[in-house]
Protein backbone atom coordinates (compact mmCIF):
# COMPACT_ATOMS: atom_id res chain seq x y z
CA UNK A 1 0.00 0.00 0.00
CA UNK A 2 2.82 2.69 0.99
CA UNK A 3 4.09 2.00 -2.75
CA UNK A 4 0.02 2.40 -4.05
CA UNK A 5 0.59 5.87 -2.07
CA UNK A 6 3.89 7.36 -3.08
CA UNK A 7 2.43 6.60 -7.06
CA UNK A 8 -0.85 8.36 -5.98
CA UNK A 9 0.96 11.18 -4.50
CA UNK A 10 2.75 11.56 -7.85
CA UNK A 11 -0.44 11.38 -10.16
CA UNK A 12 -1.62 13.88 -7.75
CA UNK A 13 0.81 16.50 -8.89
CA UNK A 14 0.05 16.04 -12.57
CA UNK A 15 -3.75 16.28 -11.91
CA UNK A 16 -2.77 19.82 -10.47
CA UNK A 17 -0.51 21.01 -13.29
CA UNK A 18 -3.93 20.15 -15.11
CA UNK A 19 -5.74 22.39 -12.76
CA UNK A 20 -2.76 25.05 -13.08
CA UNK A 21 -3.90 25.16 -17.15
CA UNK A 22 -7.88 24.73 -16.72
CA UNK A 23 -7.71 21.19 -17.06
CA UNK A 24 -10.28 19.26 -14.98
CA UNK A 25 -7.77 18.20 -12.36
CA UNK A 26 -6.45 14.22 -13.06
CA UNK A 27 -3.32 12.77 -13.45
CA UNK A 28 -2.27 9.10 -14.36
CA UNK A 29 0.48 6.83 -14.16
CA UNK A 30 1.25 3.50 -15.93
CA UNK A 31 3.52 1.86 -13.75
CA UNK A 32 5.52 -1.35 -14.41
CA UNK A 33 4.39 -3.70 -11.56
CA UNK A 34 7.67 -5.24 -11.07
CA UNK A 35 10.16 -2.94 -11.17
CA UNK A 36 7.97 -0.12 -10.12
CA UNK A 37 9.15 1.83 -13.07
CA UNK A 38 6.88 4.43 -14.06
CA UNK A 39 6.58 3.97 -17.71
CA UNK A 40 4.00 7.30 -18.45
CA UNK A 41 2.84 10.14 -17.31
CA UNK A 42 0.00 12.25 -18.32
CA UNK A 43 -2.78 15.16 -17.47
CA UNK A 44 -5.93 15.97 -18.51
CA UNK A 45 -5.60 17.92 -21.91
CA UNK A 46 -9.27 17.86 -23.14
CA UNK A 47 -9.88 21.98 -22.98
CA UNK A 48 -6.25 22.51 -24.18
CA UNK A 49 -5.59 20.28 -26.76
CA UNK A 50 -9.96 21.15 -28.07
CA UNK A 51 -9.82 16.77 -27.79
CA UNK A 52 -12.59 14.49 -26.00
CA UNK A 53 -10.40 11.62 -25.70
CA UNK A 54 -7.55 13.89 -24.02
CA UNK A 55 -8.08 12.15 -20.77
CA UNK A 56 -5.06 11.53 -18.73
CA UNK A 57 -5.57 7.92 -18.64
CA UNK A 58 -5.88 7.72 -22.54
CA UNK A 59 -2.61 9.68 -22.61
CA UNK A 60 -0.36 8.01 -20.18
CA UNK A 61 -1.57 4.54 -22.19
CA UNK A 62 -0.55 6.18 -25.64
CA UNK A 63 2.78 6.91 -24.19
CA UNK A 64 3.34 3.90 -21.92
CA UNK A 65 2.67 1.62 -25.40
CA UNK A 66 5.05 4.06 -27.60
CA UNK A 67 7.76 3.38 -25.01
CA UNK A 68 7.24 -0.64 -24.76
CA UNK A 69 6.99 -0.41 -28.50
CA UNK A 70 3.44 -2.35 -28.27
CA UNK A 71 -0.26 -2.29 -27.77
CA UNK A 72 -0.12 -4.97 -24.47
CA UNK A 73 0.63 -3.56 -20.80
CA UNK A 74 0.21 -7.13 -19.80
CA UNK A 75 2.63 -6.24 -15.95
CA UNK A 76 1.74 -2.58 -15.59
CA UNK A 77 -0.66 -0.62 -12.83
CA UNK A 78 -2.43 2.34 -13.63
CA UNK A 79 -2.85 4.65 -11.00
CA UNK A 80 -5.34 8.11 -11.61
CA UNK A 81 -7.15 10.42 -9.36
CA UNK A 82 -9.98 9.72 -10.55
CA UNK A 83 -12.33 6.48 -10.94
CA UNK A 84 -11.72 5.96 -15.41
CA UNK A 85 -14.93 6.38 -17.46
CA UNK A 86 -16.05 4.51 -19.90
CA UNK A 87 -13.76 5.71 -22.68
CA UNK A 88 -10.68 5.12 -20.46
CA UNK A 89 -12.20 1.35 -18.69
CA UNK A 90 -12.26 0.56 -22.42
CA UNK A 91 -8.52 1.42 -23.36
CA UNK A 92 -7.64 0.27 -19.78
CA UNK A 93 -9.27 -3.34 -21.01
CA UNK A 94 -7.98 -2.74 -24.90
CA UNK A 95 -4.79 -2.84 -23.33
CA UNK A 96 -4.58 -5.43 -21.17
CA UNK A 97 -3.31 -3.43 -18.25
CA UNK A 98 -3.41 -5.16 -15.23
CA UNK A 99 -4.76 -3.18 -12.51
CA UNK A 100 -5.80 -0.10 -12.02
CA UNK A 101 -5.73 1.99 -8.35
CA UNK A 102 -7.82 5.12 -8.13
CA UNK A 103 -8.23 8.06 -5.59
CA UNK A 104 -11.24 9.72 -6.07
CA UNK A 105 -14.77 7.73 -7.13
CA UNK A 106 -17.02 9.11 -10.31
CA UNK A 107 -20.32 8.99 -8.91
CA UNK A 108 -21.12 10.35 -12.67
CA UNK A 109 -18.96 8.60 -15.40
CA UNK A 110 -17.04 5.71 -13.07
CA UNK A 111 -16.61 2.38 -14.35
CA UNK A 112 -14.89 0.69 -11.84
CA UNK A 113 -17.90 0.15 -9.56
CA UNK A 114 -19.66 3.60 -9.43
CA UNK A 115 -21.81 3.86 -12.09
CA UNK A 116 -21.33 0.43 -13.75
CA UNK A 117 -18.01 -1.84 -13.24
CA UNK A 118 -16.24 -2.96 -16.80
CA UNK A 119 -15.34 -5.87 -14.92
CA UNK A 120 -18.44 -7.42 -14.62
CA UNK A 121 -19.04 -7.99 -18.34
CA UNK A 122 -17.47 -10.92 -20.42
CA UNK A 123 -14.67 -9.08 -22.43
CA UNK A 124 -11.95 -11.12 -23.19
CA UNK A 125 -9.95 -8.99 -20.53
CA UNK A 126 -10.30 -8.11 -16.61
CA UNK A 127 -8.05 -6.04 -14.58
CA UNK A 128 -7.74 -6.26 -10.52
CA UNK A 129 -9.15 -2.33 -8.74
CA UNK A 130 -7.81 -0.57 -5.86
CA UNK A 131 -9.71 2.55 -4.87
CA UNK A 132 -9.54 5.23 -2.53
CA UNK A 133 -5.85 5.66 -2.46
CA UNK A 134 -5.27 9.43 -1.38
CA UNK A 135 -9.16 9.59 -1.48
CA UNK A 136 -9.26 12.59 0.70
CA UNK A 137 -6.87 14.22 -1.46
CA UNK A 138 -7.94 13.30 -4.66
CA UNK A 139 -11.72 14.96 -3.99
CA UNK A 140 -10.00 17.87 -2.51
CA UNK A 141 -8.13 18.74 -5.41
CA UNK A 142 -11.29 18.73 -7.70
CA UNK A 143 -13.46 20.76 -5.31
CA UNK A 144 -10.87 22.97 -5.42
CA UNK A 145 -10.88 23.36 -9.23
CA UNK A 146 -14.60 23.43 -9.32
CA UNK A 147 -15.39 25.44 -6.48
CA UNK A 148 -12.49 28.02 -7.80
CA UNK A 149 -14.05 27.34 -11.63
CA UNK A 150 -17.46 28.67 -10.61
CA UNK A 151 -16.61 31.46 -9.06
CA UNK A 152 -14.71 32.74 -11.65
CA UNK A 153 -18.08 32.46 -13.69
Amino acid sequence: MDRDIEFMREALELARLAADMGEIPVGALVVDSNSGEVIARAHNLRENNKLATAHAEILAIEEACRKRGGWRLHGCTLYVTLEPCPMCAGAIVNSRIDRVVWGADDMVAGCCGSVINFNSYPFNHSFATTSGVCEEECKAVLQEFFQTKRRSE
